[in-house]
């Protein structure tokens, strides 16, 4: 074993030593019934396929990946107990835990993994498939062991499992049918600390205890309720009631948030967005026109405050971008100026492209889909309708639930939507598989949906995940923000902070960089 694989696998061996090895692991009493605020209602609980952020929080419970990441962004064991990477680059090995059960009592070995990365992920999952993309073959050598081979080097690979973009699935559930329609898909099976007990549409998710858990005496709780509450003055009145524990982002209005937090029993935390680092932005569908003028988009962009939006509407919880990878995201280009606010720019570049005033002021008609997430986010559709028809740019908004709003979204049938997305700490993983023509599959969501194609920003992507030296992908993902910036494929609205409010009676609510979309193995209640 060269040296630098060797450094690798006894460093990933110490970090696990060191988490079993906690003063007070494992001390903490067993018991309690933790009750969390999901909004909107997930359309689905089956994480491979669908990646909104609720699926993500009750999902994220149940499905595991092979690593989770601390706060620094660093790899921790999950389902893998240790990895290695070769010299060159080329291979990833990884070392499974042993003795881990799927919730049907079924074992997890490495086929599962070699199934959930070679066919299905690919197939239904778009983070996944941006990563995955990179490698030219998974094989099991033995029931405990998985060997990535690479196409060529892909400095970030480490980085790209969480739950969200790499959930394992069973093969045995899923090999050979509709992945989906696969009845599994309302029961989900996987390896996490919690099981599926029940749904009740429009009420609660209920998930219980996993007994067969491959981690000894964990987790501590007995049960989690997932509650649905559409009105947002409920959801504030049942956090402070103590009706429910958890309001984790977007659950709880903006401007609830300060007096929320003041609560004695109340904490709030802004942790947990590390990894994900969102980004939000109004998505633009270019296959209609005049959206594929990028002279369009552009106006686009003059005419809104984003300014406004971050201090009226989102309470100062954000940031203005200067493009398309987020400041604290790796590789971001800090020597980029945003677009300044500046209507009458906007109104040159329409009348530039010849779309003049009608007689009722309108240049163009557009619909505008909002997410159906909280108030916060009807507010912005609405602050955006009134910007753009100040230009001449007329907006209807087109409201609808979460599953009608992915099904238009994800097979095009549409003209505008808002939309967030994570960075995932690398834009070899969370940005590139907006931009890159690849990822252009109809039907699948958070992907490319906009349809965008450029040769050279495809070329400077894939170039840049394969460079080993960091000077070389600054660089070049430095090119890719300027062009990125130049031809506007989405208006980059915010880098937006996700607070997070609990009950302080429960402790380790928050304990990597995944937030409240970890899996809550370690939660428990206060002595």
């Amino acid at each position: 074993m060269n040296a630098n694989r060797r450094r690798l696998l006894l460093t990933a061996c110490a970090t696990l030593a060191l988490a079993l090895s906690i003063p007070g692991a494992g001390a903490q009493q067993r018991g309690g019934t933790l009750n969390v605020l999901v909004q909107p209602e997930p359309p689905t609980l089956m994480l491979g396929i669908n990646q909104q952020g609720p699926v993500e929080l009750v999902g994220s419970k149940i499905y595991q990946s092979l690593l989770t990441y601390d706060f620094d962004l660093k790899p921790q064991p999950g389902l893998a107990k240790s990895w290695s990477r070769s010299e060159d680059g080329m291979s990833y090995t990884f070392k499974l835990q042993e003795n881990v059960k799927w919730h049907d009592g079924a074992p997890f070995t490495s086929a599962d993994v070699v199934f959930s990365t070679k066919v299905f992920l690919p197939e239904v999952n778009p983070r996944a498939r941006g990563v995955l993309l990179h490698v030219a073959d998974v094989e099991a050598p033995d029931p405990h062991t998985v060997v990535f081979r690479m196409k060529q080097p892909f400095a970030p690979f480490l980085g790209a499992f969480v739950p969200s973009n790499m959930p394992m699935v069973p093969k045995h559930l899923y090999e050979g049918t509709e992945f989906r329609t696969n009845p599994a898909n309302q029961k989900p099976i996987g390896t996490g600390p919690f099981k599926f007990k029940e749904w009740q549409r429009g009420q609660y998710v209920h998930l219980v205890r996993n007994e067969d858990y491959w981690k000894p005496g964990l987790p501590y709780l007995e049960e989690i309720y997932f509650r649905t509450l559409p009105d947002a003055s409920a959801r504030a009145f049942a956090l402070e009631t103590q009706q429910v524990d958890v309001a984790g982002p977007d659950t709880v209005e903006l401007f609830d948030v300060s007096r929320l937090a003041a609560l004695p029993f109340i904490d709030a935390t802004n942790r947990g967005s590390e990894f994900a680092s969102p980004l939000m932005w109004m998505e633009i569908n270019h296959r209609v026109a005049p959206l594929n003028d990028k002279r369009f988009r552009q106006a686009l962009m003059y005419a809104i405050d984003r300014n406004f939006i971050n201090e009226r509407i989102w309470f100062g919880n954000g940031k203005v971008p200067n493009g398309p990878v987020a400041s604290g995201t790796r590789f971001h280009a800090a020597d980029m100026k945003p677009y300044p606010y500046d209507p009458k720019k906007a109104e040159a570049l329409l009348d530039e492209m010849g779309l003049k005033r009608g007689a009722d002021g309108s240049r163009v008609t557009l619909s505008l889909i909002p997410p159906p997430i909280n108030e916060s986010w009807r507010r912005m559709a609405e602050y955006v309708k009134q910007s753009l028809q100040r230009v001449g740019v007329n907006v209807n908004l087109e409201p609808m639930d979460s599953a009608a709003w992915i099904q238009r979204v994800s097979n095009w049938d549409y003209q505008l939507t808002l939309n967030r997305t994570q960075q995932f700490g690398d834009p070899a993983v969370g940005v590139a598989r907006t931009y890159i023509s690849t990822n252009i599959r109809k039907g699948v969501m958070f992907n490319n949906t906009m349809g965008y194609q450029n040769p050279k920003v495809d070329e400077l992507f894939s170039r840049a995940a394969a460079a080993t030296s960091d000077a070389d992908r600054q660089a070049m993902y430095t090119e890719v923000q300027k062009i990125l910036a130049e031809d506007m494929p989405v208006v980059w609205l915010l880098e937006v902070k996700t607070p997070t409010l609990y009950n302080n009676r429960f402790k380790n609510i928050i304990t990597t960089a995944l937030g409240v979309n970890d899996s809550f193995e370690s939660v428990h209640l206060a002595r």
